[in-house]
């Protein structure tokens, strides 16, 4: 077996991710478990990363951990750095835990035209192995719970604003009246033309307070089935997020004609369709960004083993 360089820990609410990679970044192997902050119970963090670990814990390679993982509720509480933060940064202020079972990446925050603060534990270190060092001026979009946008240049993130688009979805349905018409889609083809239409909606110029009661009332005079209109609903709000994030970027000097989408899975084609209805080119970043920036922070830290 190759021996590993670093052992990577993308550590996070609810799962855990850790990946073997040599001294060239190659990752030899990775392993995912539901042992997020939110799922350890009366688990130890310490016997929790040993159930992830498995035999990987015989490893001398260093730890180093990003995520939920040094928040308040976390191993251990890293700081937040606030915005512009670069790479070398990141590298330079990496906190212990554990008695150094495993050292943990800082966050960021910033502030917003009203002076309110903003924050991000992980995003930071997909962002640092989405781009290259010295990448031009870009906007990115990392889809999820809290969708994140930021804008990066030459391996420093300038400034981010966050949106909790996946959250508001799963409690509008999950805890209001729009629940009760609407279900989760359970896939990304599920209602295609419910969900452009969704986008569309989004899009637009309306109140998102009055506009997703329509998730409702299209159900009742049947213009959606219960999926349909979940489908609807999602489009509604993913639509507004990208509405509202480009005068974002716009009022950061930033033109929003091309986005970077940071992530995995379905819920990147989800918002390559709808940055497309807005007219927004968009390029996929590279798999596994959190493993490739957290192996680009320990290098620069000096951190990567023999």
């Amino acid at each position: 077996m190759t021996d590993a360089a670093l052992i990577a820990l993308d550590w996070g609410t609810t799962l855990a991710r850790a990946y073997r990679i040599d001294a060239a970044g190659r990752i030899l192997g990775e392993r995912a478990a539901e042992l997020g902050m939110q799922k350890l119970g009366e688990l130890s963090h310490a016997h929790a990363l040993d159930q992830l670990l498995g035999d990987w814990r015989v490893e001398a390679a260093p730890r180093l951990a990003c995520g939920m993982i040094g928040s308040r509720q976390g191993w251990a509480e890293a700081p937040y750095l606030r915005c512009p933060v670069s790479l070398d940064t990141l590298a330079q202020t990496l906190t212990n835990a554990g008695g150094g079972a495993i050292t943990i990446v800082a966050g960021l925050c910033t502030r917003d035209a009203a002076g309110v603060p903003d924050v991000m534990r992980g995003e930071e270190t997909q962002l640092i192995g989405a781009l290259p060092s010295h990448a031009p001026r870009t906007l990115a979009v990392l889809p999820g719970t809290h969708s994140k946008w930021a804008i990066v240049e030459d391996g420093t993130v300038l400034d981010f604003a966050t949106y909790m688009t996946g959250e508001l979805y799963e409690a509008l349905l999950g805890h209001t009246i729009l629940g009760r018409l609407a279900t989760r889609s359970g896939g990304t083809d599920a209602d295609p033309a419910a969900f452009q239409r969704g986008i569309e909606r989004g899009l637009g110029a309306g109140g998102l307070m009055h506009d997703i009661f329509g998730a409702r009332t299209l159900a009742l005079v049947d213009r959606l089935d219960p999926v349909g209109a979940g489908e609807w609903l999602s489009g509604v709000l993913i639509g507004r997020e990208i509405r509202t994030a480009r005068s974002w970027a716009h009022r950061a000097g930033h033109d929003a004609s091309r986005v970077l989408v940071v992530g995995d899975g379905a819920l990147v084609a989800r918002y390559e369709r709808a940055l497309a209805a807005s007219g927004i080119a968009a390029d996929r970043g590279v798999e596994q960004a959190a493993a490739r920036g957290l192996f680009r922070i320990a290098r620069a830290a000096g951190r990567l083993g023999p």
